[in-house]
């Protein structure tokens, strides 16, 4: 088991205007309602269905919190089955959970003219001075944040950074004395382990808890066009409990909840992102702003398949589309056109399996591309680097 240590000491970023993009999440768990602002209009409401840096502070130290070890002993019923008592490490972690609630205002056709669009998610204590993580799309696009700490305490939040490809984001509170979590290790995480998760489901059960199973790792679930890696729990997940976190029976954040699957007759399955898969993005954004420490290819790619282009003479697979000058294809010498055919030793026929297993490395590792240009197979070898400022 690997706790982790960091100092979050720079100032938080004033709220950034992020672009709507008008998507709709189906799978994912945030909740929300619509208050119309036009004279005379109201009871308009919809459901929107619902990421080390270390620098001298005193005040910003995370994941320190000592987990609990009472009320974790195994008891054994009369038939034989052992219950256990997490009520012990239920209340240690309850006040590292909060409850965020958003406002977004719309402008767009709708015949309401200009509305207001009011979210609620969940958020995981970082810091005692009030870093708090959760997922990019339960503030994305909010004018305002808010957030209401175990105790009642209500604070406005400053956005430091959001990653939609992992969907995490870290809002800061000016606060002081909070409950940080402890950061666990979800590499070590096993099948049938105890998960509790706690959040806000609904937007308005803030520090719920539910508990269940490790039901699987490394699940493969695309949300909203992205590829993720989750872990997958049969812990009750409902709307409000996306940004919300995921603990072991030890106490530590194993997780940060983003998903459920709801369609009609299924149950039992959630889905939450291993924390030790986003660490490097959290310290990114507190310290950033943005995240700088993922490599990237700097293209855009398009799948073309046996039903696209049925009447021309391209080969299924995937074509680069866009190419960013400096960026790390473009030093390689890769070309708009060109089609890959390989990407480190694995073949390829869409982005999702490049950016799969461009997700196992990290900036200044080199790998070999095979590529096809004007009927001929090349190869290139990339250096990976970040993004091109």
């Amino acid at each position: 088991m690997q706790n982790h240590q960091m100092n979050y000491s720079q100032p938080p970023r004033a709220p950034r205007k992020k672009r709507s993009n008008g998507k709709i999440y189906t799978t994912v768990a945030i909740i929300g309602v619509c208050s119309v602002l036009l004279s005379g209009v109201a009871g308009y409401a919809g459901t929107r269905i619902a990421n080390e840096t270390s620098k001298d502070n005193t005040s910003s130290q995370v994941y320190t919190q000592t987990p609990a070890t009472s009320n974790t002993t195994p008891n054994t019923s009369n038939a034989g089955i052992e219950v256990m008592d997490v009520s012990g490490i239920v209340a240690m972690l309850r006040p590292s959970v909060v409850e965020i609630t958003t406002e977004s205002v719309s402008s767009g056709n709708s015949i309401f003219g200009q509305y207001t669009q009011q979210g609620a998610g969940s958020g995981v204590i970082l810091s005692e001075d009030g870093y708090i993580v959760t997922n990019n799309h339960v503030i994305e696009g909010a004018n305002s944040i808010k957030v209401k700490t175990f105790d009642g305490q209500e604070y406005d939040a400053q956005l430091c950074g959001t990653d939609p490809q992992t969907d995490i984001a870290v809002i800061k509170v000016d606060a002081s004395g909070l409950s940080p979590a402890t950061i666990g290790n979800s590499d070590d995480i096993q099948v049938g382990e105890t998960s509790i998760a706690i959040g806000n489901p609904l937007g308005s059960l803030g520090g719920t808890v539910t508990t269940g199973i490790i039901s699987a790792v490394g699940r493969e679930i695309t949300i909203e066009d992205e590829t993720m890696t989750l872990l997958q729990t049969d812990a009750a997940i409902n709307p409000g409990n996306s940004g919300g976190g995921l603990f072991n029976v030890k106490g530590e954040l194993i997780g940060i909840v983003n998903a459920k699957q709801s369609n009609t007759g299924i149950e039992g399955l959630g889905f939450a992102i291993p924390i030790s898969d986003v660490t490097n993005v959290i310290d990114d954004l507190v310290s950033e702003g943005k995240v700088t420490s993922r490599p990237v290819l700097g293209v855009s790619l398009q799948d073309i398949t046996d039903s696209l282009f049925s009447s021309s003479d391209l080969t299924p697979g995937v074509y680069i589309v866009q190419i960013v000058p400096d960026g790390t294809a473009d030093r390689a010498g890769l070309k708009y056109g060109d089609r890959i055919v390989s990407f480190d030793g694995q073949e390829v026929s869409s982005a999702r399996e490049v950016k799969s297993i461009l997700r196992h490395h990290a900036i200044g590792d080199e790998i070999e591309v095979v590529y096809e240009r004007n009927g001929r197979q090349e190869s290139a070898n990339l250096v990976l680097y970040g993004p091109v400022e």
